[in-house]
């Protein structure tokens, strides 16, 4: 057994001590080849998420025979690329706007498949970040009620580096709040069950104000002499 294999089994085995069994633990693998995706898959973890389609489909040919890995997309999808991803991944996890879900709509109809997605919330000044701010996105719920092959499962959202845990922790319960705003319009149409949101980071904080998946790469796949970065 490799020092990367210990190093993962091991690190996945202290971040879900920390989980309660009602949270999943994404792998955010980008940036990490397959073998490691391999180790941390054979530890029992199922979810996996990357953030770049190339990336991603050089590295899920070398993973066909994890049949029941499920895929993630994370990152700011183009709408030129919607079609790819769709064959790729099974979620959409960060849907940034009504364009986007339009896409997505639009060429999962021509594939003849639903798609899970969670909509991506902005709760914080940050230009390096995408999503919808919170009252556009109250705004938009008609509209994407009308794409008949999404989903709606969740909210997701990333907070800006550097903030304290007291801002992030209170980030964190305001999108269980829009969440739960959300959801009141509508519980029938609107399940919403989802809110993914924490990272190597923050997670713990996360978890404390419900989350109900969290998305930790760093924590995972680093040895134990490197560092952790600040954003996976």
């Amino acid at each position: 057994m490799s020092t990367l294999s210990i190093s993962i089994s091991t690190n996945i085995a202290a971040i879900q001590a920390q989980l309660p069994p009602t949270v999943e633990l994404i792998a955010i693998s980008k940036g990490m080849p397959a073998e490691a995706v391999r180790e941390a898959y054979a530890t029992g973890l199922r979810h996996f998420g990357e953030n770049r389609i190339q990336e991603a489909e050089t590295k899920l040919v070398q993973l066909t025979d994890l049949e029941d890995c499920v895929w993630h997309f994370i990152g700011h999808l183009q709408t030129n690329k919607v079609r790819k991803a769709l064959q790729l991944f099974q979620y959409i996890d960060s849907v940034d706007s009504l364009k986007l879900a339009r896409r997505i709509d639009r060429i999962a109809a021509e594939l003849n498949r639903t798609v899970p997605i969670c909509l991506q919330v902005k709760l914080a000044d940050d230009p390096a970040k995408y999503g919808w701010e919170p009252v556009e996105l109250t705004a938009a719920m008609s509209d994407l009620f009308a794409c008949k092959q999404l989903r709606l499962r969740g909210l997701m959202t990333i907070l800006p580096q550097g903030l304290s845990p007291e801002r992030a922790i209170e980030l964190f319960f305001n999108l269980k709040q829009l969440r739960d705003q959300l959801q009141a319009v509508n519980p029938v149409q609107l399940p919403l069950s989802t809110l993914s949101m924490g990272m190597s980071n923050d997670f713990p904080l996360a978890v404390k104000a419900g989350a109900t998946e969290v998305r930790v790469g760093s924590s995972i796949f680093r040895r134990k002499n490197e560092r952790k970065s600040k954003q996976d």
